[in-house]
């Protein structure tokens, strides 16, 4: 078997796993967030969750793939890991990147959902005051 092919296989089966594993994760403590940010509307916390699961997993894997296609014949086990070593960083960089962003998204959701929390009264007025000297 040529080597490319087996950095090929290699590079799929890393980062495809590493994929599932950040979205897993950003999944089950994203959640919380969401549930936070959407006043404990669990079915909708859990719909919103999916989708942007989804999403995560369309945008990553479709870099992986399209990132998959190397530039040069590897002839040698040392180019091997010179080349996976580069594809994966990349991929990681790009998760990393991912990932923060969605930290960053559920952040500014859970501050706003705070935000308009705190300018809701807790109760209703039932009388209106004349401003003083009027």
């Amino acid at each position: 078997m040529d080597l490319t092919v087996v950095a090929y296989v290699i590079y799929l089966i890393v980062s495809i796993g590493l994929t599932v594993w950040v979205a897993r994760t950003l999944s089950r403590n994203g959640r919380v967030f969401i549930a936070d940010v959407l006043q404990g509307n669990e079915k909708l916390a859990d719909a919103v969750n999916h989708l942007l699961v989804v999403g995560f997993y369309l945008v990553n894997i479709g870099f992986v793939t399209l990132y998959l296609r190397s530039g040069e014949t590897i002839l040698e086990a040392r180019g091997l890991f010179e080349e996976l070593s580069v594809k994966l960083g990349v991929v990681l960089l790009v998760l990393g990147f991912m990932h923060l962003g969605n930290v960053w998204v559920l952040n500014r959701m859970r501050r706003r959902g705070i935000m308009e929390r705190q300018q809701t009264p807790p109760v209703a007025p039932n009388a209106w005051t004349a401003p003083a000297g009027a």
